[in-house]
């Protein structure tokens, strides 16, 4: 399979160029308005480079690729998504596929008239410990009372990149809370019932009410929201679900999951539009919900 890949520069992309050697793909061209991205020559060393985006449609036009795979910010997946489709290319995006329901609706209709797909990277679902988890829970009956919590330590440099920019990133739910709430409608259902008691800009925490789960929710960018021991051993990671008092910790082997993306998408078993609809329109809601008190609230927000 042939690959193109735009957001060649940013943190996650050496993610896909790994996952693209390991399936056998070839990377023919990469795009990014940054030129830092020595890590090509780990992987695919004769790849042609672009910093601007005609400059990569036209090298489209003579070499055509099977796959684009798309690693830029947040308001750009949808144009990039549409370029991938311009060229006869499916497109396998980063999470969040888009920021608001009224373009994932775009994109299904796109992809009608085109017969090309999108697939997105939603690896929490080919998590061993959490692929379990699903089958138990997907055997047991009633509701469940659930806390999930993800801290994920960023410096100052995360508010001041597009990250920061609620219009580029869609926000810290949306932004690093995108898996969870897939994960939480993938194992519980849609949602019913939404509280927001905390949103800053490196906090965010609420009230949810699925179909078969009860959920307190917390998400920061703070690594002093780390629990010992954990931030005494340095660590400034920390994703944790409990349900039911019942902790599943999944702070390990979250970012070896690409590959095995990768492999389901080009089996025809990817995660498409139908797929994220659920969390798209939950984190845009969360991104335009008031925020109010709750008699639920997360245990970080009451320490």
């Amino acid at each position: 399979m042939k690959f193109a890949l735009i957001g060649a520069a940013g943190y996650i992309a050496p993610r896909h160029l790994k996952a693209i050697r390991e399936v056998g793909g070839d990377l023919l061209a990469a795009l990014d308005p940054f030129d830092a991205v020595g890590v090509l020559d780990s992987y695919f060393p004769q790849a042609a480079f672009f910093t601007q985006t005609e400059e990569l449609e036209a090298h489209l036009e003579d070499h055509p690729v099977d796959w684009v795979s798309i690693a830029s910010p947040n308001h750009l997946h949808e144009a990039h998504v549409r370029l991938a489709f311009r060229h006869g290319a499916d497109a396998l995006c980063e999470k969040p596929l888009v920021t608001e329901v009224a373009a994932l609706e775009r994109l299904k209709a796109l992809e009608e008239r085109t017969g090309r797909r999108v697939y997105t990277v939603l690896q929490l679902r080919v998590h061993p410990a959490l692929l379990a988890l699903k089958e138990r829970l997907d055997r047991e009956r009633g509701i469940k009372e659930v806390v999930l919590t993800y801290v994920t330590g960023r410096g100052p440099w995360y508010l001041k990149s597009w990250k920061g920019d609620v219009r580029k990133s869609g926000g810290l739910a949306t932004n690093i809370g995108i898996h969870f709430f897939d994960l939480l409608a993938w194992f519980f259902g849609p949602a019913e019932h939404l509280e927001v008691h905390a949103r800053t800009d490196t906090v965010a925490a609420g009230y949810l009410a699925l179909a078969r789960a009860r959920v307190r929710w917390f998400l920061s960018i703070d690594p002093s929201f780390v629990p010992e021991p954990q931030r005494s051993q340095g660590k400034r990671t920390y994703r944790s679900i409990a349900i039911e008092g019942e902790e599943v910790e999944f702070s390990e082997g979250f970012t070896d999951l690409h590959t095995e993306v990768y492999r389901r998408t080009l089996a025809g078993k990817g995660f498409g539009l139908e797929d994220t609809w659920e969390a798209i329109r939950l984190t845009e809601a969360i991104r335009h919900k008031e925020v109010g008190g709750g008699a639920f609230r997360h245990p970080f927000l009451e320490g």
